[in-house]
């Protein structure tokens, strides 16, 4: 096999991360047949045009303009952790009566936690979501409609806006691809980040909930400055010296 250009090697190496969600120096090494400070240069190179991130020993991929994950991808990873910082985002309910619940799995697990003892509007352009409180007592699930997206099974486009621009909202539980202290809040899809901005624009509050994977990563289309946000929730694998310095753009930082 003749030996590969940098240029196909990192090809190589984001559509391995893509393909299993992420990538490990050595294995890597072994594979592409070169030593594993090559595969740690060719590593750099992705983070820095923003296409994986790094890790201890290897690196997984950044969603971007032309890739994303899929719902069902995304409850398999980080699973346990997704499950504290649901509970614990569900906390910050307070007397909110009407609920806005992004797509995505983690406020999804959100909306499941939320509780059923008293009257509650949920609405949501996600259909797992709309699903699985269906059956909730004490909730009124309201669906947003329009052009469901095949990945994530949630609703987009002007439907969804126009409806979405009707309601005053106490509190929207949002979810993002990527959040960043310069860039704030951003996700890959243009379609999906007008529902999100829409939603950050009706309610009152809003709680970014997301793991420790999200910050620092930018992906293409910006929905929300951090300072928009009350609180931020995610866990203890964001660093406190990090977590601080988003505090100092306004929300609350909670981690567990």
């Amino acid at each position: 096999m003749h030996s590969m250009s940098a240029e196909e090697r990192q090809r190589e190496i984001v559509r391995a991360a893509r393909r299993s969600g992420s990538v490990d120096v050595a294995v890597l090494a072994a594979r592409l047949g070169v030593a594993k400070e090559t595969v740690r240069r060719d590593l750099r190179a992705l983070e820095d045009h923003g296409l994986v991130r790094r890790t201890h020993g290897g690196a997984y991929p950044v969603e971007s303009a032309g890739f994303e994950t899929t719902l069902a991808f995304r409850t398999t990873m980080h699973v346990p952790e997704k499950r504290r910082i649901a509970a614990a985002a569900a906390e910050l309910l307070g007397d909110a009566e009407t609920v806005f619940v992004d797509e995505g799995f983690t406020p999804q697990l959100i909306a499941e936690a939320l509780p059923r003892d008293r009257p509650l509007t949920v609405v949501t352009a996600s259909l797992a979501t709309a699903g699985a409180l269906a059956e909730a007592e004490n909730t009124t699930v309201l669906l947003l409609g329009g052009r469901v997206r095949s990945g994530t099974l949630a609703t987009v486009d002007h439907w969804t806006t126009k409806m979405l621009a009707g309601f005053v909202i106490d509190l929207a539980f949002i979810g993002a691809n990527g959040i960043s202290r310069e860039h704030g809040l951003t996700t890959p899809d243009p379609a999906v980040s007008e529902i999100k901005a829409q939603a950050v624009r009706a309610s009152r509050r809003t709680v970014f909930a997301g793991v420790h994977t999200k910050f620092g990563a930018v992906s293409f289309c910006r929905f929300a400055p951090v300072s928009s946000l009350e609180a931020i929730v995610t866990s203890t694998q964001l660093p406190a010296s990090e977590a601080h310095r988003y505090a100092l753009q306004g929300p609350q930082v909670i981690r567990v």
